[in-house]
């Protein structure tokens, strides 16, 4: 019988539902500034004993407060300092974890994001939302996967956004000129459906491994991700994201970050939806993705382009 979970439903509802299932595990997640998902997330998890949560933000005071949350309930934690924005911080932050004989990873969620960002380049030269919330992940899923730090039989989870059905990867232009083809919400869409392709892409390629990967959206929620955005901008993109979404059975009202992070904690746990490996989640279910987000072909394509911007080959 399938899970009866809704819009309404909270993280820590999941977690209880879960919670043999979390005890014991290895958890890595990306992204836990205060008042995100990803602190959230490590924070609701904890609840349920896991043996380690692997913490990452830029520096160790973005960390330190979400690991006093989870160390006050007895779990372990460790920090992993990375800077999205520099492929050779990702791969320092790699390394260091391959070093780790302690650690084998059973579950990776990749929540770390930049939204609607005036237009910038990273260290590396790339777009940065395309470099931040895809390439990054991208490179630091692989390097982990290459060293085996990834579990045999564990799960790879890509926060994603209904804001990806606004545009599919751009193919001849990733960097929109230079910036001087940039629109941020483009931007946000195409990092986004990058998400959920490295996701379909992971699923394919690590079949032997039992690995398994899902993308989600969290629903619409107060975060610091909008940080970029004025009030007016916020009010305009609510008018336009109820207009595009009108037909989708889910509510796009704001819920609290508990419930925003429902959807990312049942991907990483449930075993309801192990035979729809690489699917794309919201409201805690499989729904459809964007069609620009859903084939294999263009899954393999982003692959190669991301593989030639980051400088190396992954097979697996």
């Amino acid at each position: 019988m399938a899970d009866k979970f809704t819009w309404e439903t909270t993280g820590d509802e999941i977690v209880a539902k879960f919670a043999d299932l979390i005890k014991g595990k290895i958890i890595l997640i990306t992204g836990v500034a205060t008042n995100s998902l990803g602190a959230e997330t490590a924070v609701a998890v904890s609840k349920a004993q896991p043996k380690l949560i692997m913490l990452h933000a830029r520096s160790e005071d973005k960390i330190a407060p979400i690991a006093a949350q989870v160390q006050a309930v007895g779990v372990p934690t460790k920090s992993v300092i990375m800077n999205l924005a520099s492929l050779a911080s990702v791969r320092q932050a790699a390394e260091k974890i391959a070093s780790d004989d302690d650690v084998t990873i059973d579950v990776l969620i990749n929540c770390a994001g930049i939204m609607a960002t005036p237009y910038g380049k990273t260290e590396d030269g790339f777009e940065q939302q395309f470099g931040i919330n895809h390439l990054s992940h991208f490179l630091f899923t692989n390097l982990l996967l290459k060293a085996g730090k990834i579990s045999n039989g564990g799960r790879i989870v890509n926060v994603s956004s209904g804001g990806h059905m606004s545009s599919g990867i751009r193919w001849d232009d990733v960097n929109f000129s230079d910036g001087a083809a940039y629109e941020k919400y483009l931007g946000y869409g195409q990092s986004k459906t990058g998400n959920v392709l490295f996701s379909v892409a992971l699923a394919d390629k690590l079949k032997s491994r039992k690995i398994l990967s899902y993308s989600l959206t969290p629903g619409i929620i107060h975060t610091n991700l909008g940080r970029h955005q004025s009030e007016e901008e916020i009010e305009f993109l609510m008018k336009l994201v109820k207009e595009r979404f009108k037909d989708i059975d889910t509510s796009l009202d704001y819920r609290s970050l508990n419930q925003g992070v429902s959807t990312q904690i049942f991907a990483a746990f449930s075993p309801s939806i192990i035979d729809q490996n690489g699917g794309y989640l919201y409201d805690c279910q499989i729904k459809p993705a964007a069609p620009h987000a859903t084939s294999l072909e263009d899954a393999n394509r982003l692959w190669a382009l991301s593989e030639d911007m980051v400088g190396e080959k992954f097979a697996f």
